[in-house]
């Protein structure tokens, strides 16, 4: 049998597995597994050690703190964050600068790899390392003891670093946050976890004393409060033994201050809550239930409600979701879950995205579908299907076990530390499931969703939006519609009976005519009988994931203006309708269990095909039997059209409220000069012109036809078992003919040296967006100089922009050569600052700009680039997405996929002297486009000033 539990042997499996349900003692703690050795220090300190070869030559480290911004003393608010930043600024065994410096030699690369961030309960420091040099491991081992118990915390590195901890703190103003500071006291009800943001208070930031830092590291910076992870490619004594070595001489202070975690009080009265604010780009109503304290217990009980809890809240959210499929639904999107909002405590929530109808609607149908699940529970139907995709997931994981990244261990084992979640293992989890599923039924689904949202609960119902379509609700109005609606008559839950196929296997299968292996990248390329071509590469990179793609020349660019808005909103719409005679709803109830998916859509310049499944033989065949129907027409429902057209007005309407979407606006039209074609968001205007039946046309356009398509299938398949599917699905796609060419529009970027400031938003952010561009001489080996150039400038951005002036805290370069559809570069910059430091930031980037061009980057800086490419590289050829995409690419640009195989000899002749020339050919100072974004409030005290 190809899979171990599918829907025709689901039931027979079930009963067979009943009588064994029995066994299990609820009140049992849970064995941690054998895949992983816990073990604690005398001085308190917890470990986890795990070999995992997924990926090679790499350990994943991390120090995870029982610390965070929940315990700083009211002169540390924002402190806790603030150690955390400092631990990368100076420790024992290295000055400020060195580590950073000496990781990215190693080719880790800092924020993309190593990293860290601070919670309400916890500080936790990330560090994946290649294991191909034992020095390496050891030398990390020691980055991680001086983080515990060896930062310096100089008052010069302080103050520095005062700069940048404010720069973070600009980043994240906005309506989001001025929604957070006042909401909060209303979630935690009052608790001190509303007064502990860990990004903390300005003045803090700017004036702490530098005993207030070292206060909080001594107090809580401790072993009793530690765990040590380590996940990869090491010998597990190995890591024991260093383990031990630099976290055995640890010691607790004298006199610990107590880890109290603080309660939070349950709400015991509805209360009401707006926020109106006209830069939050959408309006919403969240319905949050009273918190629960609720800490892990790591026993089968415990485990066995976790596993209730999410059948009940996934047949839930199904339920909301086809509400949305309405001509007129009552929201545009819905979710409900129970969050965890501290390692203790947890409440559920109900959420929803309003429409033209705003909040009224929304909460109805939030209220009276959780009213349906009270009074009527859910179905014997719906249970089952929860059970497949249940079981479905598991046996994902089972099959997965092997080939499994270690950063998805360590977030389990940091979950175990800091909430008690059990680790079994997927072995015994995959037991237990199939033990415990059985016994589960609609009584307890219904039981567990009535605790969750009971009917008497004290809620707080939020409202949260602009008044861009009308004003906002009164407090008054939120309780009176949420009372009106918690008290409605309801009627049972209508189950709709679905097929349980999605189609016949085409009776005269197409046939392979031809055939040919490529034994150095492990190819097989067909050529079917009705034209299409295909690529089959078996791989054993990540068990039970098979990859499948296709693209070729076409796009949105093939149609006439005109036809712009249809064309752009072609593949949403086309997807929005279902498949066949199955709506969206009615095709996901009958894909319950399976795990396969396809989409097709148009890019600019090309039309696209990407999908995904298992390696069962079902999941295989469901994979192609979605990808068969795409281009057996298109199925036409005037309700999800109208539903689908409802959301885009809305978010037209919304999309100019956050500042950031309209300077981005603002970019794009700088930068291609209002050109019909160029890439930005649908305006009104637009979406008027949209049609169903013409959206549909232009899609049908594309994809009737397979004609011009190689289809690539990557993963974890047999050779033999594949063909047959190829040929009977892929062979009888259709072929008439169809332009095969893309089209060069004219969309060109500005020339010559171009500056534009906006004024946008009422906190003091801004946005400079720097983008050079011309024509160039594309090849393979430019675009790897090109993109050595980039790191390189990356490396300064960081070192000097970030680290050395204090202007950013984020930001960095990008940039490509593109072939189509003409031959070009391009390389743009974005990066975050304050309205007073954009002046000093241009001119430090360009000082960088004339540095590299004048002399190139430093030997050492080449050499990191190349240190994080060999990494990378050593990393993706073992992904299926690598080689889909670079073979996808191959195609396009009609470049040799060997390739691949060979691109790090490329990397290792590189040299200083070809980034120079790179830098000078790339960074014309007489061309270029610079825009700004300013706060509105700068420009008004402007026009007083006047």
């Amino acid at each position: 049998m190809p899979s171990l539990f599918r829907a025709t042997v689901l039931a027979a499996a079930l009963a067979a597995v009943l009588p064994a349900a029995a066994a299990v003692d609820l009140g049992a703690q849970i064995p941690v597994g054998p895949q992983v050795k816990v073990g604690k220090l005398a001085n308190g300190l917890t470990w986890y050690i795990q070999r995992n070869g997924k990926p090679e030559h790499r350990v994943e480290l991390r120090l995870v703190v029982k610390a965070g911004s929940v315990l700083e003393d009211d002169d540390q608010q924002g402190l806790a964050h603030m150690v955390e930043h400092l631990a990368f600024n100076g420790s024992t065994h290295f000055k400020k600068q060195e580590l950073i410096s000496y990781l990215q030699s190693i080719g880790v690369k800092f924020g993309a790899d190593v990293n860290a961030y601070t919670g309400l309960d916890e500080t936790v420091y990330m560090l994946p390392v290649p294991t191909d040099r034992k020095d390496n491991v050891e030398t990390a081992f020691t980055v991680l003891e001086d983080w515990a118990h060896g930062l310096t915390l100089n008052a010069d590195d302080i103050d520095k670093e005062r700069a940048i901890v404010l720069e973070e703190a600009r980043l994240r103003k906005g309506a989001g946050e001025r929604l957070q500071k006042v909401l909060a006291p209303k979630l935690f009800n009052g608790s001190r976890y509303a007064l502990r943001e860990p990004i903390g208070k300005e003045d803090v930031i700017r004036n702490a004393k530098p005993e207030a830092l070292r206060r909080f590291y001594h107090d809580w910076y401790r072993p009793d409060l530690m765990a040590v992870i380590v996940v990869g490619d090491i010998d597990p004594a190995d890591a024991e033994r260093l383990v031990k070595a630099h976290f055995g001489g640890l010691a607790n202070p004298p006199h610990e201050r107590a880890r109290a975690y603080p309660d939070i009080a349950a709400r015991t009265a509805t209360e009401a809550f707006v926020f109106a604010d006209d830069e939050i780009p959408g309006n919403a109503v969240t319905i949050h239930y009273p918190v629960r304290f609720e800490p892990t217990t790591g026993t089968y009980g415990d485990y066995r409600n976790k596993v209730v809890n999410g059948l009940a809240t996934m047949l839930l959210n199904l339920r909301l979701r086809e509400l949305t499929q309405q001509a007129n639904p009552p929201f545009l999107g819905a979710g409900a879950n129970t969050v965890p909002l501290t390692a203790q405590h947890k409440a559920f929530m109900a959420s929803a995205a309003l429409g033209a109808g705003g909040a009224a609607p929304a909460i109805a149908a939030l209220e009276q579908e959780q009213q349906r699940v009270r009074q009527f529970g859910f179905t014997e139907a719906e249970l089952e299907r929860a059970r497949k995709m249940a079981l479905s997931g598991m046996e994902r994981g089972l099959k997965e076990k092997e080939t499994t990244d270690s950063s998805s261990y360590v977030a389990e084992y940091q979950r175990n530390f800091l909430t008690g979640e059990s680790l079994p293992g997927i072995d015994a989890e995959f037991r237990l499931v199939q033990e415990l599923l059985p016994t589960i039924t609609v009584a307890d689904l219904n039981a567990a969703a009535r605790k969750a949202f009971p009917a008497d609960a004290g809620k707080l119902v939020v409202y949260a939006g602009n008044t861009k379509a009308g004003p906002a609700p009164t407090t008054a109005q939120l309780l009176a519609d949420d009372a009106a609606a918690s008290h409605a008559q309801v009627t049972e839950h209508a189950e709709k009976k679905v097929a349980q196929h999605l189609m016949e296997r085409p009776a005269a299968p197409g046939r392979i005519v031809a055939a040919t292996r490529d034994e150095t990248l492990g190819l097989t390329r067909l050529t079917l009988s009705n034209g299409v071509q295909v690529i089959l590469k078996p791989t054993a990179f990540r068990k039970d994931q098979v990859l499948l793609g296709a693209k070729r020349f076409g796009g949105h660019t093939l149609f006439d203006e005109k036809d712009i808005p249809n064309a752009r909103a072609a593949s949403g719409l086309a997807a929005m309708m279902g498949l066949k005679d199955y709506a969206p709803a009615d095709l996901q109830k009958m894909l319950a269990g399976r795990d396969a998916a396809v989409t097709a859509g148009l890019g600019d310049y090309t039309d696209e095909i990407s999908g995904h499944s298992g390696s069962g033989a079902e999941d295989l065949e469901t994979m192609f039997q979605l990808l068969w129907l795409r281009f057996d027409g298109v199925r036409r429902d005037e309700a999800l059209y109208k539903a689908y057209m409802g959301s885009l007005n809305e978010m037209v309407r919304n999309r100019a409220a956050a500042p950031e979407q309209r300077f981005g606006e603002a970019v794009a039209d700088t930068l291609y000069q209002h050109h019909p074609y160029e890439l930005r968001m649908p305006k009104q205007e637009d979406v008027d012109k949209i049609d169903l039946d013409r959206s549909l046309a232009l899609y049908r356009q594309r994809f009737a036809s397979a004609r011009g398509m190689t289809f690539i299938v990557v993963g974890d398949f047999d050779m033999a078992a594949m063909k047959p599917l190829v040929a009977a699905y892929l062979g009888t796609l259709p072929t008439p003919d169809l332009p095969l060419a893309y089209r060069d529009v004219g969309l060109r970027i500005a020339k010559g040296v171009v500056k534009k400031e906006v004024q946008a938003g009422t906190e003091p952010k801004s946005i400079v967006s720097l983008t050079f561009s011309g024509p160039a001489a594309w090849s393979p080996a430019e675009t790897l100089r090109m993109s050595a150039l980039i790191e390189v400038m990356n490396l300064r951005v960081n070192a000097v922009l970030r680290e050395k002036l204090g202007l950013i805290y984020a930001g960095q370069m990008g940039g490509a050569l593109l072939r189509i559809p003409y031959e070009h570069y391009e390389i743009s910059a974005q990066l975050p600052t304050g309205p007073d430091k954009v002046d000093p930031l241009v001119a430090a980037l360009f000082a960088e700009i004339d540095s590299v061009k004048a002399n190139g980057p430093t030997q050492a800086e080449l050499d990191k680039v190349k240190a994080n490419w060999r990494q990378n590289f050593m990393h993706w050829q073992h992904e299926n997405n690598y080689w889909l995409s670079n073979l996808e690419a191959s195609l396009l640009e009609n470049t040799p996929p060997s390739r691949l195989l060979t691109i790090t000899d490329e990397v290792e002749k590189l040299t200083v002297a070809d980034v120079q020339a790179a830098a000078r050919r790339y960074f014309d100072k007489d061309n270029y486009v610079q825009v700004v974004l300013q706060p509105e409030a700068k420009l008004k005290t402007a026009s007083l000033a006047k």
